[in-house]
């Protein structure tokens, strides 16, 4: 997903459900730019090739920060993965370990790495690598994925996991569902993705993919934003506020903090807000203003309208269909408005309540944050912001009107398994996903089809003897 930034993160290890030693497994880490998950999957074993099966059995969050945070020490790269690969090791059955496949993927974060520092991106892959390749699992790799294929492996894992794409019915056929599919959007710690499908050719070929999943074919339209993440845009929005109010008005009234100018500076995401010269182990202190309408302003400084060079565009001069259909966001979308539905108890159904929940937000003093949301205290005073960004990205950036809004929905999880690219990647490099339609399947086992045919001639032989008693009844009280 670019996994979603650091929010109150669920707890580290979530039990395994237990392990069956006659399943598959399969392993994706994905290496967003604020932090890895690790995530296990299995399927039964006779239905390997076909739809709907594979499910999540367990997960693990890595502790600390994204793998790029440690460019200056790519050794503890490797070493952070250690205690959930340990996890691993016990969640797969051992005589499983040999066959299972370990792939590797890295977002955003390590994207704006190899663009600033390629070396030392390379020595990061190639320590992560070393500690991968030490445990029995077939590990097949880790590599940096495009913002494209970022998009495109969300929404399959979205559409699949909700059978959109095909289902198997109780008659032991597989059928296509006419829902027709969803569009994904994920936002993470340092670009976000929209996708979805087109019914006619995008103008710019550069965001349009062709997928061909069980027989069908289709037309996506896919775009990736490095630098929309949301860890990002608050770092963004930080170097704006200090060049132009020297506070910080998406920050709530009574916090205060002091800001290292070196780590505000240093991403290529603030390389244009950066002061000619700075001393980047300076401290500053900056304090929050709680002030809605000048941290709007700030968050609208972050997109571009001014020219499109196609009929249509979101923003930055970015080709993008009208939006249309439902969609599922996730990632920090989901985190962002949970906050304002569940702590802010805000109803975030429409636009409008959307914008009125951010302003809610922003009207809070430091104080009253804290006691809606004690044990959320590292993350607090960045919801104003971060709820303000969410809405106009939507609204302005995407083009989402109130109608298209009310079929997005907000959600971390679709059967009991986590949206975001990482099973969409791995149903991919495993060709899970056939590219032609499967057969006639029998939805159940020879042995038990008997056993049900049995009882159903049991049940209709039953019923034949009780019509005939009721008949043979009926008889003898009309001769009396």
């Amino acid at each position: 997903m670019g996994q979603s930034p650091a929010q109150p993160r669920p707890e580290k290890r979530r039990a395994a459900p237990r392990a069956t030693a006659g399943m598959p497994y399969g392993i994706v880490l994905d290496a967003g730019s604020s932090h890895t998950s690790m995530f296990i999957y299995k399927w039964p074993a006779d239905k390997e090739n076909d739809t709907g099966i594979v499910g999540q059995h367990s997960s693990c969050d890595v502790q600390g920060e994204g793998i790029s945070s440690y460019a200056d020490d790519p050794s503890k790269a490797g070493q952070s993965l250690v205690e959930c690969l340990e996890q691993a090791l016990r969640d797969v059955p051992m005589e499983r370990h040999a066959t299972t496949p370990l792939y590797l993927g890295a977002t955003a974060g390590m994207r704006l790495l190899n663009l600033t520092h390629p070396e030392a991106s390379a020595s990061v892959l190639a320590a992560v690598t070393q500690t991968l390749t030490r445990y029995p699992f077939d590990f097949r790799g880790a590599r940096i994925l495009s913002g494209q294929d970022e998009g495109v492996f969300g929404w399959v894992t979205t559409n699949y996991l909700l059978e959109n794409f095909i289902k198997y019915g109780w008659m032991g056929r597989w059928f296509r569902p006419r829902k027709g599919t969803l569009g994904a959007m994920d936002l993470g710690g340092a670009s976000t993705q929209i996708t979805f499908e087109m019914t006619k050719p995008a103008e710019d070929p550069a965001s349009e993919v062709h997928l061909r999943l069980y027989g069908q074919r289709y037309r996506v339209y896919t775009h990736s934003f490095l630098c929309y993440g949301r860890d990002q845009v608050l770092q963004r929005m930080l170097a704006s506020a200090l060049q132009t109010h020297h506070s910080h008005p998406c920050w709530p009234q009574g916090y205060s903090t002091q800001v290292l100018l070196g780590n505000v500076y240093q991403s290529p995401c603030t390389q244009a807000q950066r002061p000619q010269a700075f001393n980047s182990s300076a401290r500053v202190t900056v304090s929050g203003t709680g002030d809605p309408k000048l941290c709007r302003s700030l968050v609208s400084g972050l997109f571009n309208f001014s020219s499109c060079p196609f009929s249509q565009c979101s923003f930055n001069g970015v080709f993008q269909p009208p939006v249309a259909g439902s969609f599922v966001a996730f990632s920090a979308f989901y985190y962002t408005v949970d906050f304002l539905r569940t702590v802010m108890g805000l109803p975030t159904a429409t636009l409008k309540q959307l914008d009125a929940a951010a302003v809610t937000t922003c009207n809070q003093t430091w104080a009253e944050l804290q006691a809606r949301a004690p044990g959320r205290k590292a993350r607090l005073a960045d919801y104003c912001a971060g709820a303000m960004f969410v809405q106009q990205l939507l609204s302005r950036g995407y083009g989402f009107d109130e109608r298209v809004f009310s079929g997005v929905a907000f959600q971390r999880k679709a059967a009991d398994t986590a949206v975001g690219w990482a099973l969409g990647y791995m149903l991919n490099l495993t060709n899970m996903i056939p590219a032609d339609p499967p057969g006639l399947r029998k939805g159940t086992a020879f042995s038990s089809w008997v056993v049900l045919l049995l009882l159903f001639a049991a049940l209709v032989l039953a019923a034949l003897v009780l019509l005939l008693r009721r008949v043979g009844t009926t008889k003898a009280q009309n001769v009396i």
